[in-house]
């Protein structure tokens, strides 16, 4: 069976939206991981080092509301690596509204929704790679 020359352009083209939002969410997680870091440093003194800081990233219960977004990108990354299957349509429709309901702040909210709330509210870095998602996301609604 093989695939006519629209079905690989579109195929290449649902797998490089599903990567430009990997790639976002992962400088979104970086910039969440900075503040986050600031925040603990402020609360309990400074981070000796990287390897300090990856433990209490993987361990603390300060950090754990981060884990929802980590295997969230986790589960985009298992999909653009799968070979057998091209990604589609419906794939970059399934993770975009999955990124759209995690990304909403919601400061009533719990766990991931409230703690994105207050990031977002002390940190100007965090609003600018929330506003850069929010982009790209509107892109799939108004190709």
């Amino acid at each position: 069976m093989s695939s006519s020359p629209q079905s690989i352009q579109g195929d290449e083209g649902n797998r490089e939206q599903l990567a430009s939002l990997s790639k976002a969410l992962l400088a979104l997680h970086k910039t969440l991981l900075d503040s986050e870091k600031v925040g603990y440093e402020d609360s309990f003194g400074k981070i000796e080092t990287p390897a300090v800081f990856f433990q209490l990233v993987m361990n603390d219960p300060w950090f754990a509301w981060l884990r929802t977004l980590s295997e969230f990108i986790v589960l985009i990354d298992e999909r653009l690596d799968e070979k057998k299957h091209p990604v589609t349509g419906e794939d970059v429709a399934e993770f975009f509204g999955r990124a759209r309901a995690l990304l909403t702040p919601q400061e009533d909210g719990a766990g991931f929704a409230l703690h994105y709330h207050n990031a977002m509210q002390r940190d100007p870095d965090v609003i600018l790679a929330h506003a850069g998602i929010v982009k790209l996301l509107q892109s799939l609604q108004n190709p």
